[in-house]
């Protein structure tokens, strides 16, 4: 043994320098320069698990950024003690008992006690070579780091070799030896600090590898045996006149399909390679907020659920959650992208995949509910898109109840079992500066079918990969944990557990989905080409002297720092030319020179994309956009007039837009002065009034025209069906004859814009006007009464005469 340590001595120098030399840090969270360390104290760094080329590396990162000395000793008065030590671990052994394990703290303990002034830090250091989730099988969990499974010698020595250029190291806050330190002596304190550390190291494990990994052939029978999967074959068997194994191998071949199978070296393979294509495609990838998702990934079940504007959705999200030290989670993909050679890499990446519909097949239903419901039950993060699709006007689309409906089953079942896990959803803004799918959204807001993915159309994706498409920005946004949303929500819903469906249930589904909604569009990132969008799009002929697009977007984003329009809301770094000369030169408008002033102006094609990238930002500007546009056609207003007059339409934008819930009494003041601040408005006795500058004037007016296009289809809508009696039309005619006149508005009006007349739109207003209780649906009928004709009488007040006639002769063909 001693022969041992003498020779480890020796090698130690050479090892250190190998390491040096060899091994490259992905990752160190926090920055060294961050960490709370008191210099007046002796510190103590804390490893997981002995491990030499841990302990090596910490010693080169100590002295690669400042850190008190990670070798030798350090010293407590006379009491010296090794500057880094490890936990202990249990090793079996053939030929001993194993001996109960003692934290290495005792003997700092025992001094501390009587020497009362001292004290020491602790600071517990993770280090992962390689990233590697649990699972028992394959070649790379012999040769490749980091697992649920300690490492022994060679394959650390193997570890290192292979991925040294991919080491993460997460350091905790430092702990105070002395705080631990009671009336109970030395010895508890020493398992108190080695519990506290020990729960420590698992939330760090779990929250970069996840979970341990079940193999997923073990994962597969496991769901098609389950108590459930069995309850629904034997009500099948009878009645589809199947033998029970026959539906049992169909339940496997529904778990095959569906099931993931996360890879580690399929996660390292996406991982350099979306590097490469975010480096290619994007001047950069900014995250905000994540630190909300590291405070809760130890000990919580995450669910992240983005916004869905683009396919590269699923990848930019894992890409950055890897990045950043968290493990990747498992994606629910629509089985359209099961495709060759594509689906394989998604399925070995995480994605596990779905069909679009469970109608008519209770055992697919039952095996995906369950395979579900062990990933949750298992604290796997997840990742759903609760829009569905991607949405191809740019604006939140409703919330669809299939995922949502599923996890609230699966946290109700495990309530009524173990206990519900600690269950938390991350909503996700995802905002690009411009996306790879501009031509086929536009073509199927057309009218156009829209194409099947096929490994074909991937390679005329990557066929744009010259072209730039600026930045990209990930927001996190406020996270909701589910037990206590349902606990304010849903007081009652533990009190009967065993109902497989409670009223409470159907309810909450749409509750949680407009929550989840209001909470991505609240974290949204204003970007150069978006805020440009606003301007330009809001002028009567799309362009605009340079200098009064600089006011605009400067006037933009002052309004959302005196008025954000959600908790996490993110402005652009820079100033309005450097926004301008982006949008330039990504070819998303022109710039004309000109004697008299540069002059910003677009095609009708460069118009029609534009609305998308305005539409994800719009709900941002809808409470300033409504207030400019009530002194459009009035010189001046008090605040019960405006009040009256924008009631009724308030909570219909804030429906549409998914806004966060603000009652109009209390928010309208606000923007009024914040208006007042920017000179657009002045006090005029008990209320305001248009200012006379002309300047002023105009970037009233182009604010006011942000809100139009949706005051305007409200307006259209209200007029048709007060143009009939109560009772006679249905809801699908007045949608149906609201998007046909709106259509022809448009016309003409020369506004190109298809999503104006989105179908879509008309169907989700006639929901929020019945949720407002203005109308209600009676024997397939919506009814309403002379509320609804008073309210829309006051609206109408907002608009200028020339344009209510218009929208009369429309309505009445």
């Amino acid at each position: 043994m001693a022969l041992a340590h003498t020779l480890l001595a020796a090698l130690r120098a050479p090892l250190k320098g190998l390491i040096k030399a060899w091994v490259e840090t992905r990752l160190i969270e926090p920055d060294p320069g961050d960490l709370p360390i008191d210099p007046a104290l002796p510190t103590l760094y804390v490893l997981p698990h002995s491990a030499l080329s841990d302990a090596l590396l910490l010693e080169i990162l100590g002295q690669r950024h400042g850190l008190p000395p990670a070798s030798g000793r350090i010293f407590l008065n006379d009491l010296a003690l090794p500057a880094s030590v490890a936990l202990p671990t249990r090793q079996r052994r053939l030929w001993r008992r194993n001996r109960a394990l003692e934290a290495p703290f005792r003997q700092a303990l025992e001094h501390l006690e009587t020497h009362p002034e001292a004290d020491l830090q602790l600071i517990p250091v993770s280090v992962f070579w390689g990233r590697a989730p649990g699972k028992r099988f394959g070649l790379w969990r012999l040769l490749a780091a980091d697992s649920w499974q300690l490492t022994g010698r060679l394959r650390r020595a193997l570890s290192v070799l292979i991925n040294g250029k991919s080491v993460e190291v997460h350091f905790g806050a430092p702990l105070r030896l002395r705080v631990l330190l009671d009336e109970r002596g030395p010895t508890v304190a020493n398992r108190k600090s080695a519990r506290l550390l020990r729960v420590h190291f698992r939330r760090m494990r779990i929250r970069v590898l996840g979970p341990d990994l079940s193999h997923r052939r073990t994962l597969i029978e496991g769901v098609a045996t389950s108590r459930e999967v069995r309850r629904v074959i034997g009500e099948l068997a009878p009645a589809e006149k199947r033998s029970p194994e026959r539906l049992q191998r169909r339940a496997l071949r529904y778990g095959r399909e569906i099931a993931s199978n996360m890879t580690y070296p399929v996660l390292r393979f996406m991982d350099g390679l979306l590097r490469r294509l975010w480096n290619r495609l994007y001047d950069g990838v900014e995250v905000r907020g994540l630190d909300r998702v590291k405070a809760l990934a130890g000990d919580h079940t995450l669910v992240y659920v983005p916004c869905h504007r683009s396919h590269i959705d699923y990848l930019l999200l894992s890409y950055v959650l890897y990045r950043d030290g968290l493990m990747p989670p498992h994606i629910a993909a629509g089985r359209n992208l099961n495709m060759p050679l594509i689906g394989p890499l998604l399925r070995r990446g995480g994605a596990f995949f779905l069909r679009r519909s469970f109608r008519e097949k209770p055992l697919y239903a039952a095996v995906f509910n369950e395979y579900l419901h062990r990933l949750l039950e298992r604290g796997h993060p997840l990742e759903y898109f609760i829009e569905g699709g991607r949405s191809r006007s740019g604006r939140m689309l409703l919330p669809r109840p299939g995922m949502l409906s599923m996890t609230l089953r699966s946290f109700r079942r495990s309530a009524a079992g173990t206990g519900p896990p600690r269950l938390v959803f991350i909503p996700v803004y995802i905002g690009y500066e411009r996306i790879i799918e501009n031509a086929s959204y536009q073509r199927e807001l057309r009218g156009g079918k829209k194409r099947k993915e096929s490994p074909l159309a991937l390679l005329r994706v990557l066929g744009q990969l010259r072209q730039r498409f600026g930045k990209v920005t990930v927001s996190v946004g406020e996270p909701l944990q589910l037990g206590a949303w349902l606990n304010d929500t849903r007081p009652g819903w533990r009190d009967d557990l065993t109902q497989a469906k409670p009223a409470w249930l159907t309810q909450s589904v749409p509750e949680l989905g407009n929550e989840l909604a209001r909470r991505i569009n609240a974290a949204a990132a204003l970007n150069p080409v978006n805020l440009v969008a606003l301007v330009l799009l809001a002028t009567p002929h799309h362009a605009i002297e340079a200098s009064l697009m600089s006011r605009q977007l400067a006037l933009l984003t002052a309004l959302q720092r005196h008025c954000p329009g959600g908790r996490h809301v993110s402005l652009p770094p820079g100033d309005p030319d450097d926004w301008i000369a982006e949008v330039v030169a990504l070819g998303m408008i022109e710039r004309r020179p000109h004697a008299l002033g540069d002059i910003l102006m677009v095609t009708a094609d460069q118009a029609s994309l534009l609305v998308w990238y305005r539409n994800n930002v719009l709900h941002l500007f809808a409470l300033a956009g409504l207030t400019a546009f009530a002194f459009r056609h009035a010189p001046r207003h008090d605040l019960e007039g405006l009040l009256a007059q924008l009631g009724p339409p308030w909570p219909i934008l804030a429906r549409e837009l998914f806004l966060e819930p603000v009652m109009l009494p209390q928010a309208l003041p606000t923007m009024l002065e914040a208006l007042c601040k920017e000179g657009l408005l002045q006090p005029h006795g008990d209320g305001w009034q248009r200012p006379k500058s002309l300047e002023a004037g105009e970037q009233l007016r182009l604010l006011a025209r942000l809100m139009q296009p949706s005051l305007e289809r409200g307006y259209l809508l209200l007029t048709i069906l007060l143009d009939h009696t109560p009772g006679h039309l249905s809801r699908d005619a007045l949608a149906e004859r609201s998007q046909q006149l709106t259509e022809r508005l448009a016309l003409l009006t020369g506004r190109d814009a298809p999503e104006f007349f989105d179908h879509k739109l008309f169907a989700s207003l006639i929901e929020s006007l019945e949720a407002e209780g203005w109308i209600w649906e009676q024997g397939e009928r919506l009814w309403f009464d002379e509320r609804l004709r008073s309210a829309a009488q006051r609206t109408g007040e907002l608009y200028d005469p020339a344009l209510r006639h218009r929208l009369q002769l429309i309505s009445h063909g």
